[in-house]
């Protein structure tokens, strides 16, 4: 069992339940870390006072409940990082009920925690698994909601709608991360095993983005690709008349596109 990175007490009305922090994910991503040049030792930041000489670390070690709110009213724009709550020996039976109360109610509990050198908004919740989570939480003036992309001022037609949802119900299917992998990660480990011994790294040519389609021909081969168990299909491009009249008959200037494949 890994050690816990934060220990402290949830407190749920005059209840305190005795508790232990650990993280629930961990990032595969390839780093790389600042090391002293003499002794070759990994460095650390930290928050230091130069006027006391001293590290300033967070001294609250309690998670206040404040409110209790539906999961679903919670944006995940706003979700950062997800943490396992383990209970202390003393704590195990009001750990319990927390958990059956959020449960058979479905809500989580609001609260904050001073954790990583900062105060952070937070959310309990139970899990599948019978354990509570916390999850902290971005605040309001973190979420760039102010950059939110325009909505695009188009008509959808009703075949378009109706072969759409056509194809998001042929693909649909229950969520198992299991069958996901990070095949980047994969082949940057491999690129770099290669390196090491030696070997000539040969950049493989950048695939061409898929030009702007000509809608109801892409859903339609999309669905047939569908049914043959295949996802990826070849966008067919619109006509340069039509590609002109869709974009008002204005001289725009060039953009780099971005393609989204279903």
């Amino acid at each position: 069992m890994p050690r816990p990175i934060w220990k402290g007490a949830i407190t749920f009305g005059m209840i305190s339940i005795p508790v232990k922090l650990f993280g629930a994910t961990e990032s595969k991503d390839l780093a790389f870390n600042n090391l002293h040049k003499e002794c070759k030792s990994r460095l650390k930041q930290k928050r230091w006072c130069p006027v006391d000489d001293r590290e300033v670390l967070p001294s609250k070690h309690t998670i206040e409940l404040t409110s209790f709110v539906q999961q679903v009213e919670i944006d995940p724009v706003y979700f950062e990082r997800t943490y396992y709550l383990e209970p202390e020996q003393i704590g195990a039976k009001p750990y319990a009920l927390l958990l059956r109360a959020l449960k058979t109610k479905q809500v989580s509990a609001v609260a904050k925690i001073a954790l990583r050198n900062k105060e952070s908004l937070c959310v309990i919740r139970a899990s599948e698994n019978n354990v509570l989570m916390l999850e902290t939480l971005y605040y309001p003036d973190e979420v760039r909601t102010a950059d939110l992309p325009a909505t695009p001022d188009v008509m959808v037609s009703q075949p378009e709608l109706a072969m759409a949802l056509s194809l998001v119900e042929m693909l649909q299917e229950p969520f198992d991360p299991k069958q996901y992998s990070d095949n980047y990660r994969m082949a940057l480990l491999d690129m770099i095993e290669a390196k090491r011994n030696g070997q000539e790294i040969v950049a493989p040519p950048e695939a061409p983005l898929p030009q702007t389609v000509d809608l109801m021909a892409a859903l339609k081969a999309s669905l047939e690709a569908a049914k043959k168990g295949k996802v990826g299909v070849e966008p067919t491009p619109i006509a340069a008349k039509d590609a002109k009249a869709a974009a008002g008959d204005k001289d725009e200037p060039e953009t780099e596109e971005l393609a989204v494949a279903f």
